[in-house]
């Protein structure tokens, strides 16, 4: 089995998925980044109407912030030989009053389990938000806040984290043990999962 080409494969059939375009504001344009070599995983959400025009993964407010969190270059962040970025929904839902609509319920059943399964190094799942905890962590229950504030329960191979949108910055104002103890903690934790010794 050649896992390379075989992602390659599969990654050119997520790309070409239209099966939600019927319900999606502007369209099908399905987004991610994944390598075989890739240690570190993160699942998000679904793009944002920003990542939707530029077809880059977190090219957004929230994506500087989840790379200051993480540590990260840009470079280092966007090689898919060590990051793959992998959304709970790969196109951008459409918007509210309120935000972003929910992402498609669809795409995680559809193209989770293949996409996984041909990232044979990954240590670490890095799970962003309350739509991926409840997929990845569903064992966490709860609200977001209670599954965060148990963060080293998920370690090592999982860490949970709350969306760097800007949106949330009353909850990081509200909930300051976040950047003080963990972001600190997953800084390392992704070096070494990039970096073993």
């Amino acid at each position: 089995m050649d896992v390379t080409a075989d992602l390659a494969v599969l990654l050119g059939e997520i790309r070409a998925c239209t099966r939600c375009e019927p319900e999606l504001e502007l369209g099908a344009r399905p987004i991610l980044q994944a390598g075989t070599g890739a240690s570190v995983v993160i699942i998000g959400q679904a793009p944002g109407r920003k990542v939707h025009a530029s077809g880059v993964p977190w090219d957004d407010p929230s994506g500087q912030r989840l790379r200051q969190w993480l540590g990260l270059t840009s470079d280092e962040f966007y090689d898919p030989t060590q990051v793959a970025l992998i959304p709970m929904g790969f196109c951008f839902p459409g918007s509210t009053d309120a935000g972003d609509k929910p992402p498609r319920p669809e795409c995680a059943p559809l193209w989770h389990p293949r996409l996984l399964d041909l990232l044979p190094e990954r240590s670490m799942t890095i799970v962003i938000g309350a739509y991926a905890m409840k997929r990845y962590v569903p064992e966490a229950g709860g609200t977001l806040t209670e599954t965060v504030s148990r963060w080293r329960e998920f370690l090592p191979g999982r860490a949970v984290l709350p969306h760097p949108s800007p949106r949330n910055r009353r909850w990081l104002s509200t909930n300051p043990w976040f950047e003080e103890d963990v972001v600190p903690a997953l800084r390392e934790l992704v070096r070494s999962a990039l970096h073993p010794a």
